[in-house]
């Protein structure tokens, strides 16, 4: 699933190639993607793009007083070409959720999104402002922000009894972090993904603020100016511990391990994180004996 940094990548290169540009064409390929219907997303169509931007894992691309919103979701990516056709595509067909076609600035433009797997999570919104989009409204501060200082990291943890994992994921409590880039913020900052947020100290509290800005703001460095189809395998190249199961972590030289779930799994380093305790998986003890 594309976090922060990835988002943000693709919100900056959808702008340099957006900007300036006509909507001539939106086909929705699947209508389970599209989530509004009022105003009908036929109304961007002869509209001149004016800004993409991102919140949290959204990008919004606005045009003439509508903005066109899409969020990823876990299987879905952004194709990019400057040779599109004009192909009618075929309502359920193939991978393709949705196709916008763009005229004008130095040639025509074309922007899928697609989407793979049986377990279809990607949204889309045509609305008039992107507070319009549930999602988005409900956002928590954005790691970046101005707002968010150590003292707004401190009360977020303070008031909560949620493991710190899941708290960190929470698009309400903060924007843009998703499994991956949680692990990886853990692993940085020495914190268990178990820990229970109210319980973490000062210290505790400062070494993950420093290690959100730390870890996302080298990722969003490493992501800066790459293309959509570069993204993925960026992202994936620098994990320290994130889908490196049973590799060797490269802070103490311990065995990465897993915690598995439903749909999903963590990765983290028993010396580095738990004090040598291997975690067990959730749906039978908390610890390995």
């Amino acid at each position: 699933m594309p976090e922060l940094p990835e988002v943000a990548a693709l919100a900056d290169f959808l702008g340099q190639q957006l900007i300036g540009t006509v909507v001539t064409k939106v086909q929705i390929v699947s209508f389970a993607v599209l989530k509004t219907a009022d105003p009908p997303f036929s109304v961007l169509e002869d509209r001149a793009v004016t800004g993409v931007r991102r919140f949290g894992k959204f990008v919004c691309v606005d045009a003439g007083g509508v903005s066109f919103v899409f969020h990823l979701a876990r299987a879905g990516w952004v194709r990019f070409t400057d040779a599109p056709n004009d192909i009618r595509l075929k309502m359920g067909k193939g991978h393709i959720a949705a196709r916008l076609s763009f005229s004008g600035g130095s040639g025509p433009r074309g922007l899928d999104l697609t989407e793979a797997g049986t377990k279809k999570g990607m949204a889309v919104y045509v609305v008039r402002d992107p507070s319009d989009v549930p999602g988005i409204a409900a956002l928590g501060p954005d790691p970046f922000s101005a707002g968010f200082d150590v003292d707004t990291l401190a009360e977020i943890l303070g008031s909560s009894s949620q493991q710190v994992k899941g708290l960190l994921r929470s698009q309400s409590v903060v924007a843009g972090i998703g499994n991956a880039y949680s692990d990886e913020i853990l692993h940085a900052a020495r914190i268990s993904p178990f820990a229970i947020a109210k319980s973490l100290d000062r210290e505790a509290v400062q070494l993950l603020y420093d290690s959100i800005h730390d870890i996302l703001g080298t990722a969003l460095q490493e992501a800066s100016g790459k293309a959509p189809n570069e993204l993925k395998d960026t992202k994936r190249s620098h994990m320290r511990v994130h889908g490196r199961t049973g590799e060797e972590c490269p802070v103490c030289g311990d065995t990465v391990r897993e915690v598995s779930f439903a749909d999903t799994a963590l990765q983290y380093c028993p010396t580095c994180q738990t004090k040598g305790k291997i975690l067990a998986d959730r749906r039978t003890s908390r610890f390995l004996k």
